[in-house]
């Protein structure tokens, strides 16, 4: 007969393997849980392009693979983005932002259904880095992180771009797991180098139509640019002509008060004579022009000057520069279509419009220079003159911004900043009203004198405006509207005699 030994395992082993035990049964028990709580982002796998990229080991659909060891890096500078469609249109309660050591401390959450109109779903200004889940309540198809202000002095980087909801056309998502291979995505725009943002022919978006706030992005943004600090020989003139006569006068403003009839002071429109609170790219390129070059479509406004109550406006074509407002004249590009902005602002006081970066010279008739309110009187038969500038750098990524004014800057010392390296012509308004004598009941639609401000909205057709743009800025010559130089009449001209090009 064989006798097993009986094996005595103490009170504190019989413990040990319990707890064990416990362990393994709540371990894997919570494993279940979550495994059938996790949530599919929307994201993975999906196509994305970014605003710029450290180096092809850092692109943008690198932010989501659902990998935590991958990351998407920016170049060193603000602002960037980077954007994913998530393939159709998406109820959206949540975006995850697992961030590398380089964050941003200011950020914006924008959706589109079109990745043309875009609106603020977030923002803040006190980004702490790490990883930040940010709840929505919200719809798009195309999610964007637009990243204002850098945290260090390196570019922004994300090892996950996360978008978590449901799509509108179904039922919500079913748990799921990260994708294990890299998806195909759209490649980041390479960096260009000429034409209309580097795009020539390219017929931009047709159909911006911001609401309040929105950005409107650049279709498609000119990425990769550098500043040009190069020394071209100096020319004195790099310039052309656009004259563009009086069309009509509305209480309207497309840009700040976009489908507001009514909403604004009241504008004196030149150029193109559709103008209106409602106008979008469509509506101004179907529209006609009070410009001599019947390619230029685009709308200028600017305060109604009136005389009492009488609008005083001026009667003959006026005079808009396009220059150059850098020293690398030749590096000077034409605006993409449907690029916009306002200059100066109604509420400027008189101190800030005499130290604008836009001043030229004020207000001027007769002998009278230098004023920043009108003159008290001017000269029987003169006439009331201002010149005012616009910036000329343009950061390549937005056809406007919720001010209207932040994706364009002045120069610094004739070159472009880092965060604005496209250098596009610089408008010069030079306004004459017939208006002398006593001038105290002379005012703007907007209040005095130093409140005078005005609008762009650019929809020149695209080869005619590169065409003026080669021949006269970039060659450093001085245009009439033709592009002819009368100094340089062996150079011809860039138009024909019906201002078309040849």
């Amino acid at each position: 007969m064989t006798t097993r030994a009986h094996v005595r395992r103490s009170p504190w082993v019989r413990l040990a393997l319990g707890v064990t035990m416990l362990l393994l049964a709540t371990w894997t028990v919570a494993r279940t849980f979550l495994a059938s709580a996790e949530e599919a982002a929307l994201s993975w796998g999906k196509p994305a392009i970014a605003s710029s990229v450290e180096s092809d080991h850092f692109a943008a659909e690198r932010a989501v693979d659902g990998d935590n060891g991958s990351r998407w890096s920016s170049a060193f500078g603000d602002p960037q983005w980077v954007q994913v469609d998530l393939g159709t249109p998406a109820r959206i309660n949540h975006v995850v932002l697992r961030w590398e050591r380089a964050y941003a401390t200011a950020y914006d959450i924008l959706v589109s259904p079109d990745a043309t109109t875009w609106a603020t779903a977030y923002t803040t200004a006190d980004g702490r880095g790490g990883t930040e889940d940010i709840a929505l309540d919200t719809s798009g198809r195309y999610v964007r992180l637009y990243a204002k202000t850098r945290a260090t002095a390196y570019g922004v980087s994300l090892f996950e771009f996360e978008v978590y909801g449901s799509t509108e056309t179904s039922a919500p998502t079913t748990p799921a797991t990260p994708p294990t291979a890299a998806p195909t995505a759209a490649p980041t725009a390479a960096p260009t180098t000429s034409g209309s943002g580097g795009h020539a022919g390219h017929p931009g978006p047709t159909h911006s139509m911001p609401a309040d706030g929105d950005y409107v992005m650049a279709d498609p943004p000119v990425t990769g640019a550098t500043p040009s600090t190069a020394s071209p020989p100096r020319k004195a003139h790099r310039e052309f002509q656009a004259n563009c006569a009086v069309s009509h006068t509305r209480p309207d403003d497309p840009i700040v008060f976009f489908n507001k009839p009514g909403a604004s002071h009241d504008h004196t429109f030149m150029g193109n004579t559709t103008t209106r609170a409602d106008s979008t790219m469509t509506t101004l390129r179907a529209g006609g022009t009070k410009c001599v070059v019947p390619g230029d479509k685009s709308g200028y406004w600017m305060p109604t000057l009136f005389k009492g109550d009488q609008p005083v406006l001026p009667n003959f074509p006026q005079v808009i520069y396009y220059k150059s407002g850098v020293r690398d004249y030749t590096s000077v590009r034409p605006f993409p279509p449907g690029l916009r902005y306002l200059v100066g602002s109604p509420s400027t006081t008189a101190d800030q419009f005499r130290a604008a970066r836009g001043w030229v010279q004020g207000w001027e008739c007769g002998d009278s220079y230098r004023n920043i309110d009108f003159p008290a009187n001017c000269p029987p038969g003169t006439q009331l003159n201002i010149r005012y500038q616009a910036p000329s750098c343009w950061d390549g990524l937005h056809l406007d911004t919720p001010d209207h004014k932040s994706h364009l800057a002045y120069p610094v010392d004739e070159v472009c900043p880092t965060s604005h390296p496209v250098a596009v012509p610089m408008i010069e308004f030079k306004m004459a009203f017939p208006v002398s004598g006593d001038m105290s009941r002379v005012h703007l639609s907007s209040g005095r004198g130093f409140s005078f401000h005005y609008d762009f909205y650019n929809m020149w057709e695209e080869p005619v405006l590169a065409a003026l743009v080669r021949h006269c800025i970039n060659a450093g010559r001085q245009c009439d509207a033709r592009g002819y130089d009368q100094f340089d009449p062996a150079a011809g001209a860039a138009l024909g005699p019906d201002y078309r090009l040849p």
